[in-house]
């Protein structure tokens, strides 16, 4: 026996496809449904990868006498997040203003059938009596009941309820009276380095999350900084970071790749999903980290991120897939923890020396009596106790590593959510093609580029993008993140090489943006289009959360590309976001670390290097140009014989032999230059 959800093509509602509870995907049939039979709306959302989702599935879904009482009175909606994140945005914004703090998944709000407004809400219901909660059968009768009794009531409450959304929909600040200032960078760093822990790492206690936007934060203000105490303690703060979670059970040490968020402060023991989204932030961060906090052992974590990303997050068409669920057997972490004896019995004599040595495997077992791997000390501590050069434990570990992944290919994997989402494949495209570069390995810059093409195959129509795909099939209109991240995305895969046809997709995309998601009257971006569904409100999206903020990101991509094509439209529309989204980025600079970055490009207008010349001497000049991770720096590279560049760039042409550079510094631009030495001169010169 099925439900409505067998019909879907998510496989998080497919995984609750075959619940005794009546499930109904968002549509506008069963929202007339619910009118019709005058029964409150239960909206339950989650995602594939998400652990209590599936704990309350099989507690209370897969529970006949609970799916009773949800069939009898409400009528029962399942959406998936990734899928309907308009939808998730809205209503766990709902739930905090219900409950003065954060949500998370699963969510359950309970809605008015005639206008979907929420009246009540909570996120995981234990089916018994639990830790203060009531059980969730109880919830559900008292919540009908108080549906039926109390309509006056409830409908003084949708008032209230919807003056608060217009409280956090309007105009936030004066675009004409705003002065755009550093301060914000300033206040954001000084938070970051108070809420630093300095003993494990990372930002705060447990559960302790990467938090790569911070990260990123730190990187930058140490660069754009004029204080250069605060620039190293910024540098060694990320450093620090950084090392501490690939080092320890955050990081998958077999596998390859960062899971969810640690459940400890120590970065010990996982919550053991991996995310698509979460691994395309982390691989930047650790390959800029290499070089800006000269801790080369970053790129070997990126490099094992990536491989771990091609080898089990593509498709054969080129997608990458969403997530990796945190169970497998029905027992989370199942797939990556070991018996000591399962080790030693897989590796040599001197390999299982050497990992007893750094992951410390004797003792008590760290994860329900079985080993996840946490590494306790460094290659150079476990080298000197054991008398051997650094390079030999390094190769000998590895060997390791390589058998025990092998061996790990016979276990029951993890549940895979294998639709793929476009805002995720623009961030792990740009994430490849930066580390396909950094680190000299071109198939990681044809794993982007096949994304790219699964992209414009089956979610580009030349104008407008659709949010996944899977099994072929495409569906439902676009977000803001979509259009922004892909078009980052597609931006940093052209600083790694040229295509035309890319450039012309990434200015169909920010037109697309500006045409269907801009605010006209006060600026920035809504996240939802305007033929989009009518839905409670039409969110204007600041700070991020984990992933980058839209607004930001449309800012940041719109006042790069506007620079570089000279689009002063681009240009204007960015500065009216940070205007119009001022107020937001000074009461909490650090919530805003995306917008910030937008501040510090409109504050210091970006470094633009165009190369102009033969292909085969083009990546000569292109690498030199790209040795350091000056984030501010543009370099695009391109080859004589392309023709019809848009805007200022037409305007750089190529020599007849040998390459030209086109130089310019903010507003100002140098002589071209065609001899490499002056090349090398200009690019050695500090930058003021």
């Amino acid at each position: 026996m099925t439900n409505s959800l067998i019909n879907e093509t998510s496989p998080y509602l497919l995984q609750h496809a075959k619940n005794p509870v009546n499930w109904y995907p968002w549509t506008q049939k069963s929202l007339t449904l619910a009118v019709e039979e005058d029964k409150p709306i239960l909206l339950s959302i989650g995602y594939a990868a998400c652990h209590w989702c599936h704990v309350m599935e099989h507690e209370s879904f897969e529970d006949q006498a609970t799916a009773d009482i949800m069939n009898r009175h409400f009528i029962c909606i399942k959406v998936d997040r990734e899928e309907r994140p308009d939808l998730d945005k809205i209503y766990q914004t709902a739930y905090q203003m219900l409950n003065q703090k954060p949500g998370g998944w699963p969510l359950n709000m309970f809605l008015s059938p005639e206008d979907q407004l929420p009246f009540f809400g909570g996120t995981y219901f234990p089916p018994d009596a639990r830790h203060g909660m009531p059980p969730f059968k109880v919830v559900l009768k008292r919540i009908s009941d108080h549906f039926r009794q109390h309509r006056e009531e409830l409908k003084e409450h949708k008032q209230q309820m919807m003056a608060a959304f217009s409280s956090i929909t309007e105009n936030r600040s004066s675009s004409n009276t705003v002065s755009l200032a550093n301060e914000p960078l300033e206040l954001a760093a000084s938070a970051l380095q108070e809420t630093f822990d300095p003993v494990h790492g990372g930002f705060g206690g447990a559960p302790k999350f990467p938090h790569p936007t911070n990260l990123e934060r730190c990187l930058r203000h140490a660069y754009f900084c004029n204080n250069e105490h605060t620039a190293k303690l910024l540098l060694e703060l990320c450093r620090f970071t950084l090392n501490r979670m690939s080092e320890g059970g955050l990081y998958d040490h077999i596998g390859g790749g960062f899971y969810r968020y640690s459940t400890d402060e120590l970065w010990m023991i996982p919550h053991f999903e991996k995310m698509l989204y979460d691994n395309a932030q982390l691989i930047p961060l650790y390959l800029n980290a290499a070089i800006s906090c000269d801790a080369p052992e970053m790129f070997a974590t990126a490099d094992n991120t990536c491989a771990w990303v091609s080898r089990e997050m593509q498709s054969a068409e080129g997608g990458y897939y969403s997530s990796l669920d945190a169970d497998s057997e029905g027992e989370e972490g199942l797939f990556y923890i070991w018996q000591a004896d399962q080790i030693k019995k897989l590796v040599s004599p001197l390999q299982w020396k050497l990992l007893k040595s750094r992951y410390k495997l004797s003792g008590k077992a760290n994860f329900d009596g079985q080993w996840h791997f946490h590494a306790l000390k460094t290659i150079q501590a476990v080298a000197k106790e054991n008398k051997l050069d650094e390079a030999a434990v390094e190769k000998e570990i590895s060997e390791a590593q390589k058998i025990l992944l092998q061996a790990r290919t016979s276990r029951i994997r993890p549940g895979q959510d294998d639709k793929i989402l476009t805002a995720w494949n623009g961030m792990m495209i740009g994430a490849m093609a930066q580390a396909g570069d950094a680190l000299g390995k071109p198939e990681y810059i044809h794993s982007a580029e096949r994304s790219l093409a699964f992209i414009r195959k089956y979610l580009w129509d030349g104008s407008r993008l659709k949010v996944s795909a899977r099994n072929g099939k495409s569906q439902l209109n676009a977000y803001l993140d979509d259009y922004v991240l892909l078009a980052r995305g597609i931006f940093e895969l052209l600083q790694v090489r040229w295509s035309t046809d890319d450039m012309q997709m990434l200015i169909s995309l920010i037109d697309s943006m500006l045409e269907h998601f801009e605010d006209k009257e006060y600026g920035g971006f809504f996240f939802t289009s305007d033929d989009h569904e009518k839905l409670l409100t039409r969110l204007k999206p600041d700070a991020d959360d984990a992933i980058p903020s839209g607004n930001g990101v449309a800012a940041q991509i719109l006042l790069i590309v506007g620079h570089v094509i000279g689009e002063r439209s681009y240009l204007d529309a960015a500065e009216k976001t940070l205007r119009v989204l001022w107020n937001s980025i000074n009461r909490y600079p650090v919530a805003h670390g995306s917008l910030l970055s937008a501040l510090e490009t409109h504050l210091s207008p970006p470094e633009i290097i165009i190369l102009r010349g033969e292909e085969g001497l083009l990546e000569t000049w292109r690498k030199l140009a790209t040795q350091s991770t000056m984030p501010n720096r543009i370099v695009l590279a391109i080859p004589s014989e392309v023709g019809q560049l848009p805007g200022l760039l037409s305007s750089k042409t190529a020599p007849e032999a040998g390459v030209l550079a086109y130089l310019c510094r903010g507003t100002s631009c140098l002589p071209p230059v065609s001899d490499i030495d002056d090349f090398r001169e200009y690019l050695s010169e500090p930058v003021t």
